[in-house]
């Protein structure tokens, strides 16, 4: 009785030893194409970006106008004092609508499709972070040209004066897991936009965004003096008007490693729960 013998299986490269893409470069190639995705959406709905655009404008005009007199005695004077807090403030307050489009995005059921995708949990999340940075950078712009138009001048070099468009552009995107973690936890869009509305104004005005933090009570500038809003400001008014900057660059990029240290973690958490 005779015996099939069968042909030697071929030797080569398999499924199983392909070599898969290291979890943070493949975590950064799908977070870039979901941040993508982020981008396109926004350029289909530019009225969305009417918070960075026209608020620093409103802004702008009725503190220098109404309130500059009064606070400088020159409008001139506050709008040199003023613009850098405007920037601050206004890119704070940007961060609030990616927690929004996340909450409606979960809310839709987009991302349960993102579930079913070969991507890493949290790349709908980081790549959301990514796509709103040109938010961040349309702010920057759209302050400083207004400002210009009204007579704000850099009076540092053009070195110092973009350290501090990035420093403002980095904050904004660690800050943001802070309205992505909110986002993560309540239930609905209106509630995200309050929540975030009630921390951020405080922030705003209890700062030197408007004002000198020495013309505050002595209460209040206990707060101010921690507040990183201030340190914020306080660093670009140096880096834009070339006054001392002090430490409060490094106070900056302490809180910004704060914000990313505490709430990515808590956000991907809750996202992962909810999803």
């Amino acid at each position: 009785m005779s015996t099939l013998t069968g042909t030697p299986p071929r030797t080569g490269p398999t499924l199983s030893t392909v070599v898969a893409h290291p979890r943070p470069l493949r975590l950064l190639r799908h977070s870039l194409a979901l941040a993508k995705r982020s981008l396109i959406k926004t350029w289909r709905t530019p009225e969305a970006l009417i918070d960075v655009t026209l608020q620093p404008v409103l802004f702008l005009v009725i503190f220098v106008y109404v309130f500059g007199g009064a606070v400088a005695g020159s409008t001139h004077d506050y709008l040199q004092y003023l613009l850098p807090g405007i920037l601050a403030q206004t890119i704070a307050t940007g961060c609030i609508a990616i927690g929004v489009n996340l909450n409606t995005d979960i809310a839709k059921g987009i991302f349960d499709r993102f579930r079913s995708l070969p991507v890493p949990r949290s790349a709908p999340l980081v790549g959301a972070v990514f796509g709103d940075v040109v938010r961040y950078v349309i702010v920057t712009v759209s302050t400083l040209g207004i400002g210009y138009l009204l007579g704000f001048r850099v009076e540092s070099g053009p070195v110092r004066a973009l350290a501090g468009c990035l420093l403002a552009v980095l904050f904004a995107l660690c800050l943001s897991w802070l309205p992505v973690y909110v986002g993560m936890k309540v239930r609905t869009p209106g509630a995200v936009q309050g929540v975030m509305f009630a921390l951020i104004m405080p922030l705003s005005f209890a700062s030197n965004v408007f004002v000198d933090a020495g013309t505050l009570p002595g209460w209040m500038q206990a707060v101010v003096t921690v507040n990183p809003l201030t340190h914020l400001v306080t660093a670009m008014r140096g880096l834009f008007l070339g006054t001392p900057v002090g430490n409060h660059v490094w106070w900056t990029l302490l809180w910004c490693a704060g914000f990313v240290a505490v709430f990515m973690p808590l956000a991907l958490r809750a996202y992962r729960r909810r999803v």
